[in-house]
């Protein structure tokens, strides 16, 4: 192959590296839309057959194949000029920016609430077995062994006692 068919070929080739063709596939949704998808992506990757100009001269005359001849050698094609992600590129960058410090602020509340937690778990654990034990030792227990753990309470009866102050 050579000439202009080297050249389409040369820069369909090198656009196809290019392209996504994954990330492209990954955001249709019908079938009908990843058939034709496939079907575009099979065409695009498939290297075109060298156009046989002598077979077209014997067929047609020698003036219109080398005219057409000299238009399709005379074409090219343009190369790409991506004008849009330089302007929104540093628009995306800093939405980036912007949410990872978002994130990190929401990282550093959730581990200060998983810490109060613990924390929590831990007075409630305890707690639990306080309560458990104090179950299993209600009915042995006296009135001077209970106060002893709970000292609020006594001080609490003793000044209702002091005070003459029986609940009603």
């Amino acid at each position: 192959m050579s000439g202009p068919s080297k050249k389409v070929v040369d820069v369909a080739f090198k656009a196809s590296r290019t392209i996504d063709w994954d990330g492209m596939a990954k955001l249709l949704v019908s079938d009908e839309a990843r058939k034709e998808f496939a079907t575009l992506r099979r065409a695009f990757n498939e290297e075109p057959e060298p156009i046989d100009w002598e077979y077209y001269r014997r067929g047609i005359g020698s003036r219109l194949v080398d005219m057409y001849k000299q238009a399709y050698e005379s074409i090219e094609i343009p190369k790409f000029q991506d004008k849009v992600t330089p302007e929104y590129k540093p628009k995306f960058d800093q939405l980036v920016r912007a949410n990872s410090a978002i994130l990190i602020v929401i990282l550093v509340e959730l581990k200060e609430a998983e810490q109060q937690s613990l924390k929590e778990s831990e007075r409630l654990e305890k707690e639990i077995a306080e309560v458990q034990e104090l179950k299993t030792k209600i009915s042995t227990m006296t009135a001077e062994e209970y106060f002893e753990k709970h000292p609020e309470l006594k001080k609490k009866f003793d000044d209702e006692i002091r005070n003459d102050y029986w609940g009603y």
